[in-house]
């Protein structure tokens, strides 16, 4: 899935439903010891593991279910400090860009978030969630009347064509592939080299639209995931006629509830309403605030203490993808009236420190900081039991397949890390294998990151070079091929509840390019050929496939060091009403948002 930004992982998550966590106090700064409280944390993000439901035409249209005591007006303003990776939809997989998405953005399904947290796919611009034939091989999606863009034009197949075929031009590079490579294999750009702009389409055993109201699409197996899959922000419509390309990131064209009305690139984002959004065709979105004043550069310790104060503008302000800063969680639990004002969750996301194999090629170094690091500080600097748990291996509890005591390094013994063992496995290295190019955001949670990461292996004998990277292209700049870093922190969760989703686009070979989300450069025969016979079977048995790849990886090729699992705590101002964690964003749930007063 993609990338959780904030708190630095990669993916737009579909991890369902788990409702809000029953965290207890921890002291401050306390980290990787949740005891009692994580065990209960790890039931309940279990949860997040169970299929959505596919539903029919009846279910996916609107308008949305009222929120209870929802009032129009105001402005929401929104603290984040990094920022955004992108606001083109081909280009979006992280959750910052995926969160604001929300509010631009129609796809053909859209999933959708019940009081108990359950999540369903359904219709968005399509009449329903789909419908298959030909044994799962075929999908055809109906649009629904009267969807416009912010222009006024209407949406027609023609537009979703052009949203697909786009996704093959080489300026769209860091979004997700699953629909191109099913629809044109691993070298799908030769395909479609011009991505459909100079004429050219894909022909229509591949992806036809007989008419203004009909999209099919044809694949050579089944793949029951496709809505699922159209429902990642990463597949949302572009109509053809706004489509400026590389521009497109600057005024992208809204289908949603709000458009863009300004935007000033790293320091502000100003989306007011669409007069063109039908509530009546959304079964998902609401309208209910004037527009979102997106401020970035502040940094979590700045919004919590806004936050906090809850003084002026701060009481109708949220936070997008950053959390209650690690050294004020206690300040918050302490605090009734900012206590009631928080949402949180389990994540999907696992944090690992990954390795680029195209640098750090002997695997003694590798195993040796996968002894040495130091996931209780880590999980100190986000916020203790309130911010993270003590990740053994490379599943997040919300994953089918998750082994809780699969922990081949110690790390549940051992979280503080093993010195001692990471010491013995280098002895008798050269220096120059043990000089080691850190790439870390320049971000606050970046920061502690550093300290705790260059101190751990500087016990063992390694000598860390520290190099910053802007936090908003942080993803950008590891997903480069030629990147000139050895390690560098990154999280991933799934895109729904399926191993193949975290497997297959961070470790299959045919994903080493520029823009993957292979970011330790993975090509491993062995590893490819699990994956693609677990991409075959039925879920029961590819289940055993996943868990066999997953024991390779983490045992034998170890192309990172898991870290932890991430925990959300978010904090709003005391006008915000609606507020809730959303199992599918595993962040504030943007689709709901009102103002008190």
């Amino acid at each position: 899935m993609m990338s959780h930004r904030a708190r630095g992982a990669r993916a737009v998550v579909i991890a369902v439903a788990a409702g809000s966590l029953a965290l207890t106090g921890c002291s401050k700064n306390e980290g990787g010891k949740s005891g009692k409280d994580s065990e209960k944390d790890q039931k309940e993000a279990a949860v997040q593991s169970k299929a959505v439901t596919y539903v029919d035409a009846a279910g996916s249209t609107g308008p949305a279910a009222e929120v209870p005591g929802a009032k129009s007006g105001g402005t929401i303003i929104v603290y984040q400090e990094p920022g955004l990776s992108h606001l083109d939809p081909g280009q979006i997989y992280v959750s910052d860009s995926g969160q604001v998405a929300n509010l631009l953005f129609r796809r053909l399904t859209q999933f959708q978030e019940d009081d108990k947290g359950d999540v369903s796919v359904v219709g968005d611009l399509a009449t329903d969630s789909g419908k298959s034939s030909d044994g799962g091989k075929t999908w055809t999606f109906t649009l629904k009347d009267g969807i416009k863009d912010e222009a006024g034009h209407a949406i027609t197949s023609a537009d979703v064509r052009h949203t697909v075929e786009r996704t093959y031009a080489k300026f769209v590079f860091d979004g997700p592939t699953y629909l191109q490579t099913w629809l044109s294999g691993t070298d799908y750009r030769k395909a479609l080299p011009g991505g459909g702009f100079d004429g050219r389409h894909l022909p229509a055993s591949v992806l036809d639209t007989p008419d203004a109201k009909t999209v099919v699409f044809h694949f050579d197996q089944p793949r029951p995931d496709l809505p699922q899959t159209l429902a990642m922000a990463g597949y949302a419509v572009v109509p053809e006629k706004g489509d400026t390309k590389e521009r497109y990131e600057k005024k992208p064209v809204a289908t949603g509830p709000y458009k863009v009305a300004e935007n000033k690139i790293g320091k502000s984002l100003k989306l007011v309403r669409n007069a063109h959004w039908d509530p009546k065709t959304d079964s998902v979105r609401h309208q209910y605030v004037d527009g979102f004043d997106f401020q970035f550069g502040i940094t979590e310790s700045t919004q919590t203490k806004r936050l906090i104060a809850d003084e002026g503008d701060n009481k109708n302000a949220i936070q997008l993808t950053g959390g209650v800063e690690a050294t004020q969680i206690q300040d918050v639990i302490g605090n009734p009236d900012a206590r009631k004002r928080t949402v949180k969750g389990y994540q999907p996301y696992v944090m690992t420190l990954t390795f680029n194999l195209d640098r750090v090629k002997d695997k003694k170094v590798r195993e040796a900081v996968t002894y040495a690091v130091n996931s209780k500080s880590l999980i100190a600097g986000e916020g203790g039991a309130y911010g993270g748990d003590v990740a053994p291996n490379y599943f997040a509890p919300t994953l089918p397949g998750y082994e809780p005591d699969y922990d081949p390094y110690g790390r549940l013994k051992s979280p503080q890390g093993d010195i001692a063992k990471a010491k013995e496995i280098v002895k008798g290295l050269p220096a120059a294998e043990k000089k080691l190019v850190f790439a870390y955001a320049n971000s606050e949670p970046g920061q502690k990151r550093k300290v705790a990461i260059e101190d751990a292996l500087t016990k063992v004998g390694f000598d860390v070079v520290a190099k910053e990277i802007d936090a908003a292209s942080y993803y950008e700049q590891i997903a480069k091929l030629d990147n000139p870093y050895d390690m560098y922190i990154t999280g991933w969760g799934q895109d729904w509840p399926s191993p193949g989703t975290v497997v297959t686009p961070i470790y299959d070979g045919s994903q080493v390019t520029d823009g993957s989300a292979n970011y330790s450069h993975v090509k491993d025969p062995k590893v490819d050929a699990l994956i693609k016979k677990a991409l075959t079977q039925e879920p029961a048995e590819a289940a055993k496939t996943w868990r066999e790849a997953h024991h390779y990886l983490l045992e034998n090729v170890i192309p990172a060091a898991p870290l932890w699992y991430t925990k959300q705590f978010q904090l709003s101002g005391s006008h915000v009403g609606g507020a809730r964690y959303g199992s599918v964003s595993s962040l504030i749930d943007v689709n709901r948002l009102y103002l008190k007063s």
